[in-house]
This record gives structure tokens, sequence and C-alpha cells, in this order.
């Protein structure tokens, strides 16, 4: 049986997840001084977009880009302004009170006034016989699908 401990300090904010909403939300708490901490997970860091080749919807890339580029400078911006970035599972959450608190594959469980869940999404396979070998490429199941220029000449 494995012991939980607990970290001392109770941080102002936490982050969980660390796509384009997690790494967002640290920019802007590390910005105020908010000390985040983002668990941005050991497999997952980086969410959805660090399967994807060209992201061009994204704000500020007029040429678009890579899925994996734009996470990584994301989490340097965060860096840069303070958000502690760990690579860590978050396995469970209890929030509601005045303090909520975090808790980690490894049983350390971290307090924090505020919880941000950033959890992204997953996507929804629609059984396309083609369709694990074009993920990331475009082929998905979602309403952006309709309005992406580069996605209406992709073969159904």
């Amino acid at each position: 049986m494995t012991r939980e401990t607990s970290t001392p300090e109770i941080r102002d904010v936490i982050i969980v997840g660390s796509g384009p909403a997690g790494y967002t939300a640290a920019v802007y708490a590390a910005r105020a001084n908010l000390r985040p901490i983002v668990f941005a997970g050991s497999v997952t860091a980086g969410g959805a977009l660090m399967n994807t080749t060209e992201v061009e919807n994204f704000p500020g890339f007029p040429e678009g880009v890579l899925g994996p580029q734009l996470m990584e400078n994301m989490q340097k911006q965060a860096e840069r302004f303070g958000a502690d970035v760990r690579y860590e599972d978050v396995v469970a959450v209890n929030l509601g009170g005045e303090i909520n608190t975090v808790t980690t594959d490894d049983d350390e469980t971290y307090s924090a006034r505020a919880v941000i869940l950033a959890n992204g999404s997953a996507y929804k396979e629609i059984g396309l016989p083609e369709e694990k070998r074009l993920s990331g490429r475009g082929v998905s199941c979602g309403k952006e699908m309709a309005t992406t220029p580069s996605s209406r000449s992709l073969p159904a």
C-alpha cells in the first residue's frame, strides 16, 4: 500500500492539461504572478496538437504552423513568465472548497486556491478505412472540417 504525501505549500493556481487552453491559462496566470503549476501529463504533454501536422486556424500564423512546434512555443512562453511545467499524470482532483487538491500518479497531493481543468478532447473515430493513417493530417470528426479550406479538397 502506498502512502499519499502532500506538498506543504498552497499554490494560487494549478492547471491540469498542456494543450492550447492549458498553456494559455498558464501564460496569463504566470504574468499575474500566480505561480501556476501545469501538469502536462507523462504521455499526453502538448495535447492532441502534438499529433497534428499543419495547424491552419490558429491566430498569428497566417501560413500555418506544425502542431508540435506550436505547443513547444506555447510551453516556452508559459515557462518564460514563471509557469512550473511538470510531466506527471493527475489521477484525482478534489474541488469545491476554499483549498482544492490535485493528486498525481506518484501519490503526491498539491493544494491550490484555484484549479483549472484544461483536459482537452479526444478524437472520435468514425470508422473510415484509412482513418488511422490519415490521423493528424486534417481528417477528423468536427465542425471545423466544413470551414477549413484545405479539408474541402480531401477525398472522403
